[in-house]
């Protein structure tokens, strides 16, 4: 598919405006006031193939959403309509339980093949209800029953779901059962000191919080972890600070749970986000793009965790034949044609163009990413830096320049991460967020025929998600697109001018 192809369409026809319309409109008039994309993205999908979207208005749209990341071959990828076709037509039963079948059987083979080798030896698999935050509470209580603990460490800034206790992990719900530990992160460090130094004091103030005993954390029943960040703003984590967390839990006994919804099936240029750091996890929540665009959502463990009665952990809709081919088929592409090397060496091509937006705009405060996992940090340029959305210093609350206590010989103990997260802009100090003009960005694209995402604390990080079959002609388009945003967001904000 050219770049011409999908370029935004002419004008449409009155009978497509209408349909648009009207189908918008309904939807308006009769779903929750809870749904989310329909009221920043107002299209109308009717067809889809690869990297493009086009909408009832016979407009076309390059797609950096992914549906959130589910898309890892794109939209409608041959191999995986192949394997659909090839289940409804063999006659084999769409819905089978928790039963075994030859669908299933192909599908655990082919995700054991990927696993990271330390688990593979050793795995054990659920199959949950079919939505990545159905797998969080089955590894959640998983852990909890193997160890008879009910705290969960979790971290600021995640995102893990939207049931009640995927919610509690993420900071959305008051759980006494969840602690919240800090994140590592460049641009807005919560000690006000980033790179080596601040992923030192995160994995330090997380040894202090278990091993005091007035921390007044209990001995916790496992830690759940992104390896980057996703919804809570595009924030890598460091690989040294990653292998001190394993180290951290291993010692003290703690499940370690990797959340690889998102990040899973090559998205951030390994075949698994752990990859990258050689962690091996004792849980492994998976969802989204293992389904091959269908509902599927499994746990992946060590086998000494396997305490669970028959029935402990149940679900209808677990047998999902239909997923579990497309996901087959998705698994074996995306290694076999070597996409996560591909992931990883369009983007950081991309990262690096991206960075050009910081050099230019005083409105972009950072872009930061791994793979094709990509976001750009909208900030305030009226604002002098320093100071970040909290008030902080940039120095950071009564932290010397040289760390609390930390010895010379241990400042450089997580610097050997191979640039994880790029930083460019006019001053390393973070401006506050800016929400408004991320959204604008968000318009400014569509109007363009470019689809992105929001995400962050204050969802202002522009996010990109393309799929890991995006050509280089595709790619340079997402970008020429995206910088032509920008620069018209931001010389409106310069001129004081507010676009509805």
């Amino acid at each position: 598919m050219t770049v011409t192809e999908s370029a935004p369409g002419g004008h449409a026809s009155a009978d497509e405006y209408a349909l648009h319309e009207g189908i918008l409109r309904r939807q308006s008039a009769r779903e929750s006031a809870a749904r989310t994309y329909a009221r920043t993205l107002p299209i109308v999908p009717v067809r889809a193939r690869g990297l493009t979207i086009e909408g009832a208005d016979g407009r076309r749209y390059l797609d950096c959403l992914s549906g959130a990341g589910t898309l890892a071959l794109g939209h409608n990828h041959p191999v995986v309509l192949a394997a659909v076709r090839g289940v409804l037509e063999s006659g084999a039963p769409l819905h089978a339980l928790d039963l075994a079948t030859p669908v299933k059987d192909a599908f655990v083979t082919e995700l054991f093949a990927t696993l990271p080798p330390g688990l593979a030896a050793r795995a054990r698999v659920q199959f949950c209800g079919p939505a990545g935050t159905d797998a969080v509470e089955a590894a959640l209580k998983l852990v909890r029953a193997a160890t008879g603990r009910s705290t969960v460490m979790a971290f600021t800034g995640a995102y893990h779901g939207m049931t009640a206790g995927a919610s509690a992990a993420s900071g959305h719900a008051d759980d006494v059962r969840v602690a919240r530990l800090p994140y590592p992160q460049e641009y807005r460090c919560p000690f006000g000191v980033g790179g080596a130094r601040g992923a030192e004091l995160a994995a330090r103030w997380t040894e202090s919080v278990l091993d005091d005993p007035k921390s007044g954390v209990p001995a916790p029943a496992g830690m759940i972890l992104e390896p980057v960040q996703g919804e809570g703003g595009v924030h890598p984590a460091p690989d040294a600070w990653l292998r001190r967390m394993r180290r951290i839990t291993a010692e003290r006994s703690i499940p370690l749970i990797a959340d690889e919804i998102q990040t899973g099936v090559g998205r951030t240029g390994a075949f698994w986000a752990v990859d990258h750091s050689g962690v091996t996890p004792d849980v492994m929540v998976l969802s989204k793009a293992i389904g091959g665009s269908l509902p599927l959502a499994v746990v992946v463990y060590r086998d000494d965790l396997d305490v669970w009665e028959p029935g402990a952990h149940a679900g209808t809709f677990r047998g999902n034949q239909l997923a579990m081919a497309a996901g087959t088929a998705t698994l074996a592409h995306v290694r076999e044609n070597r996409l996560a090397e591909r992931a990883a060496t369009l983007g950081a091509r991309m990262l690096a163009q991206l960075g050009r937006l910081a050099e230019e705009h005083a409105c972009v405060g950072e872009v930061r990413g791994r793979g094709l996992m990509l976001g750009v940090e909208l900030v305030d340029p009226e604002t002098e830096p320093g100071h970040d959305d909290s008030g902080i210093a940039a120095d950071g609350p009564g932290i010397a320049a040289d760390g609390p206590g930390i010895a010379a010989e241990d400042q450089g103990a997580v610097a050997e991460d191979q640039g994880v997260t790029l930083m460019w802009g006019n001053s390393p100090k973070p401006r506050p967020a800016a929400p408004a003009l991320a959204a604008a960005v968000q318009r400014e694209c569509l109007r363009r025929g470019l689809i992105v995402e929001l995400g962050g604390r204050h969802a202002s990080v522009v996010r990109l998600l393309p799929p890991l079959t995006i050509t280089d002609e595709q790619a340079a388009a997402v970008l020429d697109r995206l910088a032509d945003a920008v620069d018209a967001v931001a010389r409106d904000h310069a001129g004081g001018i507010a676009r509805p």
